[in-house]
């Protein structure tokens, strides 16, 4: 196992677990104790954990993984949930993409679309994230529209009032989320406050707009909400989504597609 792979295994206990033992994680990975220990202290180094005698915990204040390290989270509901968003994009519209591993997704299986190969531009995609415009960039058949503002490293996206700035001025057809949680109650939701503001502006400039989210940030809550439960018109999520979650979705005017 590379170490990137093993940091990203560490971590990923270390957020559904809160607190990992050295012994323990040594014995999960299959590898030395000393190499644990080596990797704790450089990941503490990068303030990604804390330090403790005999292991890590999570940070005591909010805690989120930077987008590197979600990567293989749940990955093949994602690229599922990707390609039926995917589907209900039209040649010619303009679409918003939020940040996040399932929007990234969404960037790729749109960027395979045999009926979007040809045009110029065959769709005008507005997102705020850094790593979403690279992939895209290239593509000829896209029009790609950078929304500007200040990068933040944890998610690759940019927030702002300069990215306030120009989502004043477009509109869009559809706007795909990526969210930390959605509610039927609550509403969708991010972690940080900024990040959601401008999600927000996004679904405030789009006729349409299409939650891309995994069954596991059904029915959650998180600190920073995005749009009422009311603004969002699409929910595509994986099949582990619960009968009453889907439900109560269906029942708060939302259509919900499982994949």
């Amino acid at each position: 196992m590379s170490r990137d792979a093993r940091w990203q295994a560490l971590l990923e206990l270390l957020v559904e677990r809160g607190r990992l033992d050295v012994e323990d994680a040594a014995a999960e990975l299959a590898v030395s104790a000393a190499t644990i220990r080596r990797d704790f202290d450089q990941l503490a180094e990068q303030q990604m954990l804390v330090r403790t005698r005999g292991g890590a915990v999570v940070h005591s204040v909010s805690y989120e993984l930077p987008l590197r390290y979600k990567t293989a989270r749940r990955a093949s509901e994602k690229q599922r949930i990707a390609k039926a968003v995917a589907d209900l994009v039209a040649p010619g519209q303009a679409v918003g993409l939020t940040g996040g591993t399932t929007t990234t997704e969404v960037a790729r299986a749109l960027a395979v679309r045999g009926d979007l190969s040809d045009g110029s531009p065959a769709l005008t995609v507005v997102t705020n994230a850094l790593n979403i415009a690279n992939e895209l960039a290239v593509r000829p058949q896209f029009k790609i529209v950078l929304t500007g503002g200040v990068a933040r490293p944890q998610s690759y996206e940019l927030v702002g009032p300069l990215a306030d700035g120009v989502l004043g001025q477009i509109t869009l057809d559809v706007a795909v989320l990526g969210v930390v949680a959605f509610d039927a109650v609550h509403g969708t939701a991010a972690t940080d406050e900024a990040e959601a503001a401008i999600n927000r502006l996004l679904c405030e400039r789009s006729e349409r707009v299409v939650v891309a989210a995994d069954s596991s940030k059904l029915g959650q809550r998180a600190f920073a909400r995005i749009c009422p439960t009311a603004s969002v018109d699409t929910l595509v999520t994986d099949s582990a989504a619960g009968e009453d979650v889907v439900r109560r979705f269906e029942e708060a005017g939302v259509t919900v597609v499982t994949v």
